[in-house]
């Protein structure tokens, strides 16, 4: 099969119902990852969006924001930057705390990682409260970068993820409830 436009790329994903508890009907992006072709389409598409952001460097968030972002960067020709949770990162960073629905996470960056005045594009898989990719947001800020954008394969339109970051630029190839 030829993909030539993003909505295809739903029969990729799959509905796993009451997982991982009962009443959330899980995405499951894994099959799409499983198809080369579909995966390539899917790089492709997002990094046609990036394009326009004049995205400098690459921020992919921990950890199915990583597959995507080694990707784009490597599509895109731009250097990549990972975001982690605390204490998995060698060097000197910078964190950010965030709220969960139980609590508080934080997310760190190497301090060498943000360069003030570069432009960059903040990778995950799925967009869903919003609270991570608004934390990166804010830690980018912080550091002196500007966040050209946002970029998703997934947004959890129900969830209203995208109105935790602010006036930022969102892109995600597909949405549903």
């Amino acid at each position: 099969m030829s993909i030539h436009d993003p909505l295809q790329l739903y029969d990729f994903v799959r509905e796993v119902p009451d997982f991982p508890k009962p009443g959330i009907l899980y995405r499951d992006i894994t099959p799409l990852l499983a198809d080369a072709q579909a995966f390539q389409a899917a790089i492709q598409f997002l990094a046609k969006r990036l394009e326009r952001h004049r995205v400098d460097e690459i921020l992919a968030i921990e950890s199915r924001g990583f597959i995507f972002g080694a990707a784009l960067a490597l599509h895109l020709k731009r250097p990549l930057h990972l975001v982690r949770k605390a204490g998995k990162l060698p060097r000197t960073t910078f964190a950010e705390q965030y709220s969960l629905e139980y609590g508080t996470d934080s997310l760190e960056l190497h301090t060498d990682a943000i360069k003030p005045g570069t432009r960059y594009a903040i990778i995950d898989d799925v967009i869903a409260t919003g609270g991570t990719a608004a934390a990166v947001c804010r830690l980018t800020a912080k550091c002196g970068g500007i966040v050209a954008c946002c970029a998703f394969l997934l947004e959890l339109r129900g969830l209203d993820g995208r109105l935790k970051l602010n006036a930022c630029p969102v892109e995600s190839l597909l949405s549903c409830d």
